[in-house]
């Protein structure tokens, strides 16, 4: 079968979370060239020598002779109509060849480029193609195609339960397409798809603009939008996604091909208004993103800790009763952890006195050790990174939308549960929402979720990242098992989920991501782009008569 997925193998007894290079100026246009000093130096690889696997043999043989020829894949790069078809018909396309920088089981760097972030998953992929332009894309996506090879796009490495990573497939990495262009008099940024959410920020910031996107530095800016894409300047701009104006994808085209759309509000509204929200990797493969950007000049960013939980219940009630009903420019996160509670909140364009004033009913709780820095967002955004040697090797996530305060019952079951977390990393965490995230933008978009008073998540985090994930960690089964008791325990609080932070047990989980009605067009929209589910994972869209339904 086309686009056949092997299941994610997590190790059940050890457990699972830009800088400017060169400027060129024309009128008002600004371009960057991203400085890619934390990337790997790219080598143009024109061939993949002595493709031994079993599985790629049997795989191949089926395509015919003269497509693939070992050893040695020679990579020659076609013109882009070579590897399209004609639309959605029955043409075939010439013999795909891979071209990027690809790798391989047994190259030096084969560990490094397969391990994820989260490490509760190990995948052994046959093949990774880093993209370094659209027609690798085009040609990857041909060639797995043709050779009836299983296929995962992956950006910034956090898909949370593994699937943007596979074993004996073939992954599509697109974190090195980091091209910027901005237009300061349009205000519109069109960025490559490999860019993360702290390339972006930084970028942006340099002219005084932004985005809304997510708080984790290290995270993909694709996968963040194209789920929905929350974070610090949610209430003020909305959801990420509804900034987002336009797209470059690689869709699967006839019967083994693949060709390059440009969806807009004029074209292919509909794979946008999927990209808004859908999650990613359901119909193609992104690999530029076009976005309404929004000046933005100063910041006033509040962080206050408290010691111990003995406030929890004041500190979580007066911030759900203040913050998703404040001015628009204020978005606020709250962590609870087994031993403190931590506080962070943003007012854009505001002033420190003015962001304590806001914050007064939350701040005013016990003794909190607060601090506030007011200036550019880029350094803000980057000063609070923790380096990724910092940060727990396996994550475990449930999400969960309230759309309702919550009594003082569910917030003894918070406390109940984080007084007993595995591990201090644990945490439950929520992000405000309200503001301008009740409004939709033209075009409308998948994303559903815009009545909720705020976002709540679920988080266990234990272990220490290194080379060798998917050693069996002690603590794994212990993480788990908490964060499924705790999941069930705040049920009838709750109301649907977070495509990006999916909920593997969830039995009804496409109308917990995006409601009957829009999962129905997300499906009418995936037989028209991806009719052969060339794209599919555990919790992918299906098109809208699967294989599943005609059995």
């Amino acid at each position: 079968m086309l686009g056949n997925t092997a299941t994610s193998r997590p190790c059940y007894c050890a457990g699972r979370r830009n800088h400017p290079q060169w400027i060129e100026r024309a009128g008002r246009q600004t371009r960057f060239a991203v400085a890619e000093y934390w990337r790997i130096p790219v080598e143009r690889i024109r061939t993949m020598q002595d493709f031994s696997r079993r599985g790629l043999l049997k795989a191949t043989a089926a395509a015919g002779a003269g497509a693939v020829a070992v050893p040695g894949i020679t990579a020659v790069e076609a013109p882009l109509a070579s590897a399209a078809g004609n639309g959605h018909g029955g043409s075939k396309c010439a013999p795909a060849q891979l071209t990027g920088r690809v790798v391989r089981p047994g190259d030096a760097s084969y560990t490094d480029d397969r391990i994820d972030y989260d490490q509760l998953f190990s995948h052994y992929p046959l093949v990774i193609v880093f993209a370094q332009e659209t027609q690798d894309v085009v040609n990857a996506l041909t060639w797995a195609r043709q050779h009836n090879v299983a296929l995962r796009v992956r950006s910034g490495r956090h898909a949370l339960e593994g699937w943007s990573n596979i074993d004996n497939g073939i992954v599509i990495d697109v974190s090195q397409l980091k091209s910027v262009h901005i237009d300061t008099d349009a205000r519109i940024a069109t960025v490559g798809a490999g860019l993360t959410q702290l390339e972006a920020v930084t970028t942006l910031a340099k002219q005084d603009l932004a985005v809304t996107t997510g708080s984790e530095g290290s995270v993909g800016l694709v996968g963040a939008t194209v789920g929905g894409g929350l974070g610090p300047l949610n209430r003020w701009l909305g959801m990420a996604c509804d900034s987002l104006i336009g797209t470059e994808v690689v869709v699967p085209s006839g019967r083994d091909c693949a060709e390059v759309i440009h969806a807009d509000l004029k074209d292919h509204s509909d794979l946008l208004w999927a990209l808004r929200g859908a999650g990613n990797g359901n119909f193609g493969i992104v690999t530029q993103l076009t976005y309404k950007v929004h000046p933005l000049k100063r910041i006033a960013y509040v962080q206050a800790t408290w010691d111990g939980l003995t406030d929890l219940h004041g500190i979580f009630d007066a911030w759900q009763r203040t913050v998703p009903f404040a001015d628009n420019r204020l978005g606020s996160e709250v962590e609870i952890h087994k031993s403190q509670i931590l506080l962070f909140a943003w007012l854009a364009e505001g002033t420190a006195a003015e962001a304590r004033k806001m914050l007064a009913p939350i701040l005013s709780i016990g003794t909190p050790d607060v601090k506030v820095q007011v200036g550019n967002w880029g350094p803000i955004f980057a000063g609070a990174q923790v380096p990724r040697s910092q940060e727990p090797a396996n994550v475990k996530f449930f999400s969960q939308f309230a759309k309702e305060l919550f009594p003082k019952k569910a917030i003894d079951v918070i406390g109940y549960y984080m007084r007993n977390a595995p591990t201090e990393d644990s945490n439950y965490f929520v992000d405000a929402f309200g503001g301008a995230i009740k409004k939709e933008p033209r075009g409308g978009t998948a994303f559903v979720h815009r009545d909720a008073i705020f976002y709540g998540e679920i988080g266990a985090a234990w272990g220490t990242p290194s080379t060798t994930p998917g050693v069996c960690d002690p603590l794994t089964s212990t993480c788990q098992a908490w964060t499924a008791e705790f999941s069930q325990a705040m049920r009838s609080f709750v109301d649907g989920a977070y495509v990006n932070v999916p909920n593997i047990g969830m039995q009804e989980w496409e109308t917990a991501y995006w409601g009957r009605r829009h999962f129905e067009r997300l499906r009418e929209i995936k037989t028209k782009y991806d009719p052969h589910n060339v794209f599919q994972y555990e919790q992918s869209i299906p098109p809208a008569t699967s294989s599943r339904e005609r059995r």
